[in-house]
């Protein structure tokens, strides 16, 4: 007999899905903020004897670059990717009815690219930006099929919840093996090691094998897909085709359509801050005595720590107040962030910004899927295009968020200024979340 296949809305099923992000998770945090970015400052910042930075230049292709402008470009290079696979792919998963093995072709693909991080150096630089920039692939191509299948497990009344369940699962596993690569870094001579180099890259293969093994119980429940029709060649664009189609669709839901360009803006900002906060905490802040590796992964520890109270919180508030309220107030706090952001320079500023941010990260990434999931029409049936239509819009975002803090800090060799940037993409998006029912998405 073959296993049975979980009903929607049971817990089993819920449960298994959220799962997922304790999986795929330490990705975000080791990879995307903590450790690499660490790592990699170390490898191409020249500091003194004192410990100031006296060189941040890289050279990559015969160009010479500053180091924050040469990974943002990558970066934003894989977004764009990242973009162009989403509608490619999702829209022959829906077809196919197979998503689930495209969820794990992205999974193994970030999970092995992970592992190759661990032969990342200068001398075959180019072979550690190929696996960084595959390990975002894999990542977020993987989130494009995960994301829909929220409302394919779950009715509109279990959604916040439980995609509230899954970022707080997310963190809580995250943290677990963050903690584990700290106290191997941290404790080299202890483990028997010469130095930080060796653990610090043994974490990429540990983030690679979590990953992986984790996300095999996601699987196991996660069901399949209805298949409807064979794969053919004419249905290779079908995903380019039902974007156009679903955008015609958005068109008419002046609710979603107000909502989608509201997500647009402010979710430009929230995805390029988490992913460059390191790189602003490596070179901008004044570490003085404290090591400034230590500081960086226990500010990162405590965003992910205080993220599962946010994310809790802003799902108690969402059910009281409203999804579109709650997001108003969450970009109104982000606001007053990237200004006292602007300002720092301190460890301590640092960490109670870190502070705040975990507050809010968590909920508003949550609230942001959960509540266009709740915009969507009740008769949609494909649903991994509604959310490819998403996650593209999500990516084209970062693309420009992250091109725009690359440019700056490459013509003013500081990435602070770009912290302003993000707080006009905030004050934006919450004028445009003023224009969306309040009751639609409720």
């Amino acid at each position: 007999m073959g296993k049975t296949i979980a009903a929607k809305g049971s817990k089993k099923l819920l449960n298994a899905w959220a799962f997922y992000d304790w999986a795929n998770s330490v990705y975000n945090l080791v990879i995307s903020s903590a450790v690499f970015p660490i790592f990699y400052g170390a490898l191409t910042l020249v500091k003194d004897a004192d410990g100031k930075v006296i060189s941040d230049r890289v050279q990559f292709l015969g160009t010479d670059f500053n180091n924050d402008t040469l990974i943002s470009y990558v970066t934003a290079a894989a977004f764009l990717v990242v973009s162009f696979l989403s509608p490619l792919l999702s829209g022959i998963a829906d077809y196919v009815g197979n998503k689930k093995v495209f969820m794990k072709f992205f999974c193994y693909l970030g999970a092995i690219s992970c592992i190759g991080l661990f032969w990342f150096n200068m001398d075959f630089l180019w072979f550690g930006l190929l696996c960084y920039f595959l390990a975002l692939i894999g990542f977020w191509g993987s989130i494009v099929f995960y994301n829909s299948y929220l409302p394919d497990i779950a009715f509109p009344e279990q959604q916040d919840s439980i995609s509230a369940k899954g970022y707080s699962l997310g963190y809580i596993g995250s943290v677990i093996l963050l903690v584990i690569c700290l106290v191997m870094i941290l404790g080299y001579e202890t483990f028997g090691f010469e130095d930080e180099g060796l653990p610090t890259r043994l974490s990429f293969i540990l983030t690679g094998l979590w990953w992986i093994g984790f996300s095999q119980y996601t699987y196991y429940h996660l069901p399949k897909g209805n298949k409807k029709e064979s794969f053919t060649k004419d249905l290779l664009f079908n995903g380019f085709r039902e974007l156009k189609s679903i955008w015609q669709k958005i068109k008419l839901n002046v609710p979603l359509k107000r909502y989608l360009g509201a997500f647009f803006v402010y979710s430009m900002a929230v995805q390029t801050i988490m992913l460059i906060a390191t790189y602003f905490g490596i070179e901008e802040l004044d570490w003085g005595e404290t090591n400034s590796t230590t500081g960086l992964i226990v500010s990162i520890l405590l965003i992910q720590i205080v993220a599962i109270l946010g994310a809790y919180l802003t799902s108690r508030a969402s059910g009281k107040f409203g999804n579109i309220k709650t997001l108003m107030v969450l970009n109104f706090i982000w606001i007053v962030i990237c200004t006292f952001a602007y300002f720092i320079t301190t460890p301590m500023e640092f960490y109670i910004t870190a502070a705040v941010v975990g507050l809010v990260m968590g909920g508003i990434q949550a609230l942001s899927r959960s509540t266009y999931s709740k915009l969507l029409p009740d008769d949609a049936i494909d649903t991994t295009s509604y959310f490819s239509f998403y996650d593209v819009s999500e990516k084209i975002g970062i693309v420009i968020g992250m091109a725009c803090y690359g440019y700056v800090a490459q013509v003013t060799g500081s990435i602070r200024g770009s912290i302003i940037f993000f707080g006009i993409f905030f004050l934006v998006g919450l004028l445009l979340l003023t224009r969306v029912n309040k009751k639609a998405s409720n």
